[in-house]
């Protein structure tokens, strides 16, 4: 291995039984400047393994025992090809690294120049042999999550991924013969900037284009006149100020929501996968969208139905603090039922949320404005909230969508409807 320090076994490719050729890889290896595949010196069986994964191991260990009919010296020749293949991978390496810089600037370039693109799976954890496996598959190792050791992604991992494309591609799912937005080389034009975009974000964009695909959106557009619970809110905020606690509109709609999920249940569900089956949950737990530095992600308020106005707005506080101080578990954002994406603190009339599949709808909430409301005699000012509830129409018709709003603007424009 040369002068490499601190090498740590990443990757098994053989297992006891398993027959190589000679030049065969056996293990992979990585230290701090490179990875490095360890090819085997003759042919024959594996009979055992030595060594596991992240251990960490020196030139001259053993790591396995190979039976065979005649085993041949490691000669010269063998020693030079292995340096050989060593010093191949810290060259690669080394140009991996040398385009990973990020907010790269890129300048007006002649027409005939190409932009400048990182290459596919240079930021993945994956050995040499997973990567050569990727690209004879044509497979983006950015797409991949690997169930190895911290997320390393395994060959088992290539072909899972390749089969899962190959199904979604004969049922439709991945929207197959749908035409690609042309490539533009925008550097003609400018000046540019490319910027990496965040794993949340990435892992984001894959979410929303699948449930996008698969759930066909229709949103159902109401208003709840929330005057009194404004209100309230207001008086009850001067009371709860020496405990240093806050209600935020958000309490009160979580509050509204949960019973009105209670009242329609085939809100909260989930449809089989089979599809001829609906999935009720006898739990409510919802999910609320905070924007973050990073992008967008949902942290989950488990058993909102068996807490209180006070208790909802401390945990919601708390979940959005997590948030943006990168600090969320990952257990708290799995389970959800429901989804509330509220803007209301930046703006907007409406707007068509994408439902959080399986999930079968989610409520988006826009601004809340003073508007005169006709009361029969008078034109008198009213706070209306505008609600955006965008569902599933496989698992819910339209008239229970105008149902569902039409109930949550009732729980919303009367606190006392909450208590019963």
């Amino acid at each position: 291995m040369g002068e490499a320090k601190d090498v740590t076994v990443i990757e098994i490719l053989v297992g006891a039984g398993s027959p190589v050729e000679a030049d065969d890889s056996l293990i992979v290896l990585e230290s701090d400047k490179a990875s490095m595949e360890i090819p085997s010196p003759c042919a024959g069986i594996v009979t055992s393994i030595l060594r596991s994964v992240d251990d960490q191991v020196e030139e001259g260990d053993d790591i396995l025992t190979i039976e065979t009919e005649s085993v041949p010296r490691l000669t010269d020749s063998v020693r030079s090809k292995s340096q050989s293949v060593q010093s191949k991978s810290q060259s690669v390496q080394s140009k991996s690294q040398s385009v990973r810089s990020k907010g790269q600037v890129v300048e007006k370039r002649p027409a005939a120049d190409t932009s400048v693109i990182a290459p596919q799976g240079s930021k993945v954890h994956a050995g040499p042999a997973v990567r050569k496996q990727a690209r004879e598959y044509g497979v983006d190792l950015m797409a991949i999550v690997g169930s190895g050791t911290k997320g390393r992604i395994l060959k088992e991992d290539v072909k899972a991924h390749v089969k899962q494309q190959l199904d979604r591609t004969r049922s439709g799912e991945d929207g197959a013969g749908i035409p690609k937005v042309p490539q533009v080389d925008f550097a003609k034009f400018g000046a540019i900037e490319i910027l990496p975009l965040s794993r949340i974000r990435r892992a984001s964009a894959k979410n929303l284009h699948r449930s996008w695909l698969n759930v066909p959106h229709v949103t159902q557009f109401d208003e709840a006149d929330i005057t009194e619970l404004e209100e309230y809110r207001k008086q009850q905020n001067l009371e709860l100020s020496e405990k240093g606690v806050k209600l935020t509109p958000l309490s009160f709609l979580i509050k509204s929501v949960v019973s009105t999920l209670k009242e329609y249940p085939q809100f909260n569900a989930s449809l089989h996968p089979d599809g001829e089956q609906m999935i009720l949950k006898k739990y409510i737990h919802i999910g609320i969208a905070v924007e973050t530095e990073e992008g967008l992600v949902v942290p989950v308020i488990r058993d909102a139905d068996c807490k209180g106005l006070e208790q909802l707005a401390i945990e919601s506080a708390e979940l959005a603090r997590q948030a943006r101080d990168k600090k969320l578990p990952l257990d708290a954002m799995q389970g959800c039922c429901f989804t509330i994406s509220s803007l209301g603190g930046i703006g907007g009339t409406a707007f068509t949320p994408i439902v959080n599949a399986p999930e079968v709808a989610i409520l988006g909430v826009s601004r809340a404005t003073v508007k005169p409301i006709f009361d029969g005699e008078n034109f008198q000012p009213r706070t209306m909230l505008p609600l955006s509830l965008s569902y599933d129409h496989r698992a819910i018709d339209g008239a229970e969508a105008a149902r569902f709003t039409s109930h949550l603007s009732k729980m919303l424009s009367d606190v006392r409807h909450m208590l019963l």
